[in-house]
């Protein structure tokens, strides 16, 4: 799993799932797997790093044996995306406590702006492989 990428989210958060379902369709080298913060995987997985549960409610990006949270994931996954996306990296020269303000203020409203689901978004059987439980 070293080499593998593996993107974590909200399962129930409709900004996440569409997130999700973006990456994917701009991810045209399949570098990403998925798993929703709520499944068996992430709580195999998570445990394992000196991780704050206080972040679950952030996007989280294993890479290369590291987490990266929050705005620096974001960017770290617009990064491996195709067309212009890459260049939206150029903001993790931003201080960390500004990016992650404007993240938090966000994930602090999302289910108030986007809504939530009662259960977690089921893939289509074509990009079953892409997802962890």
């Amino acid at each position: 799993m070293a080499a593998q990428r593996v993107i974590f989210f909200d399962g129930i958060c409709n900004l996440c799932n569409a997130s999700v379902q973006f990456t994917i369709k701009h991810d045209l080298n399949n570098t990403f797997k998925f798993t929703a913060l709520q499944g068996e995987f992430a709580s195999r997985v998570l445990p394992g790093f000196e991780f704050d549960s206080a972040k679950m409610n952030s996007i989280i990006l294993l890479e290369n044996e590291k987490l990266y949270t929050k705005s620096s994931a974001a960017l770290r996954i617009a990064k491996r995306l195709n067309g212009l996306l890459p260049l939206l990296y150029a903001f993790i020269i931003v201080p960390k406590f500004i990016r992650d303000w404007v993240y938090d203020l966000i994930a602090k409203n999302r289910y108030k702006w986007w809504g939530r689901r009662e259960s977690c978004w089921i893939p289509t059987p074509e990009l079953r492989s892409r997802f962890y439980d």
